[in-house]
């Protein structure tokens, strides 16, 4: 994911010192860009909060300079609920602004953004990252860290996949395949019934089909076309992950993996439009759409699993996907040994629940796949949980949202470019 041909800058002063030989390089298109983005940045809109806002009007090469020190600088110390706040600073250079979203998401500009990435999974990767995690203790409280057990946090990223305590999320109908449970601690929102080839996602601001998640496999068609039997597409639910929550996933349902991989795409990225129907516009995290790369980090995995009718009969068998995104700055997909390369000619059994994988820190998304007529809706039972009631704080810093937010149009992700990141690791 480096710059290409290129080693990734190994502090931030070699990052700077990176970024200005970008911006002086006459073959580089770095300097056209970035002013071509300085000249396009829009007025601050009404009601936008300080902490969040950042005037990129008139900026030179210094003022980008001096953000991406003081961001690096932050990492160290953040909040719960603030450690995005500098992605959305960096974002207003692209709020509806075309030379803005070119600069952030191609040539230079995408790979300074990239270096910082990787430098920023450093820095969590870091043992002086731990007075992060005991920060982070104090602030999540005694009633959210009861959930988890106490392992190696020596490092912020082995604190940000810590395993939950025995029995803290039983699995409902553990041996009725009619089941179907969260794949993670998220909020969950339907995105698209009747699913077709051309269909777009949303997955953030981006707009993705079927076919591209699963970057070109042939168990698409399974939720776009359907069966002879059972004509028509699917449905897709997304399921997104609060950065304060449990950042490992599980398998929705049990059978057989028979197709898997986690090495999809490129660069882990942002960017925020997951309007909606259930939740009108509302992402889960209340963030606005900034920026996008079409080769989010991604990986997923197809399980073939039992039908039952409501007599509890068997009723045939069909596949349900999982696609783990990593959208915000830093995230990783990362499956288990056993679930990383999955053939049909080799398939593995899970169970309902086993975990597949994990999200190391970052903004992150699952996105459910099923067959036509499978999920036709989400449906509780009574006394389950449909979700808490939150102190006001955090509902500012992670559910509120703002309709200007659809101001950004979602842009869907061509063929090419969908096939131009794969793979890139």
């Amino acid at each position: 994911m480096g710059r290409k041909g290129d080693a990734y800058s190994k502090d931030i002063t070699e990052f700077i010192d990176n970024v200005v030989k970008r911006y002086n390089d006459p073959q580089s298109d770095f300097r056209a860009t970035f002013e071509a983005a300085i000249a396009g940045v829009k007025p601050r809109p009404e009601g936008v909060a300080d902490a969040v806002w950042k005037d990129w009007k008139g900026a030179g090469i210094k003022d980008l300079c001096d953000f991406f020190v003081e961001w690096y600088d932050r990492g160290m110390i953040h909040g719960v609920y603030e450690g995005l706040d500098y992605i959305e600073k960096f974002g207003w250079i692209g709020y509806l602004n075309d030379p803005g979203l070119t600069f952030m998401t191609g040539g230079a500009g995408r790979e300074m953004f990239t270096d910082f990435t990787n430098l920023q999974g450093m820095q969590m990767d870091d043992p002086k990252s731990r007075s992060l995690v005991r920060q982070w203790i104090d602030e999540l409280g005694p009633k959210r860290m009861a959930d988890y057990r106490e392992g190696d946090w020596s490092t912020f990223n082995k604190f940000f996949i810590r395993e939950l305590a025995p029995g803290a999320r039983p699995i409902d109908g553990r041996l009725d395949p009619g089941v179907v449970v969260a794949p993670t601690d998220c909020v969950i929102r339907m995105i698209v019934d009747e699913l077709t080839e051309d269909t777009p996602i949303p997955v953030k601001m981006v707009a993705m089909n079927v076919r591209q998640l699963l970057d070109g496999s042939e168990f698409a068609e399974c939720f776009t076309r359907g069966k002879p039997s059972n004509p028509g597409g699917g449905t897709a639910v997304s399921c997104v992950l609060m950065p304060d929550s449990y950042h490992r996933y599980h398998a929705p349902v049990g059978g057989q993996v028979v197709e898997a991989r986690d090495d999809i795409g490129g660069v882990d990225d942002e960017g925020n439009d997951h309007s909606g129907p259930l939740d009108n516009g509302n992402d889960g995290r209340g963030r606005r759409p900034h920026r996008v790369y079409p080769d989010f980090r991604r990986g997923y995995v197809i399980i073939k699993t039992p039908y039952v009718n409501h007599r509890a009969e068997p009723d045939g068998e069909g596949y349900v996907g999982l696609v783990a995104l990593g959208l915000e700055s830093i995230s990783s997909v990362r499956f288990l040994d056993k679930f990383r390369k999955v053939t049909r000619e080799a398939p593995v059994e899970v169970r309902k629940g086993e975990e597949i994988g994990f999200f190391q820190y970052g903004g992150s998304l699952n996105i459910l796949l099923f067959e036509k007529g499978r999920f036709p809706a989400l449906q509780l039972l009574m006394g389950q949980r449909i979700g808490v009631l939150e102190e006001p704080r955090r509902s500012r810093a992670l559910f509120e949202n703002t309709r200007r937010a659809r101001t950004l149009r979602a842009r869907p992700v061509s063929d090419a470019d969908a096939e131009a990141g794969s793979g890139d690791g």
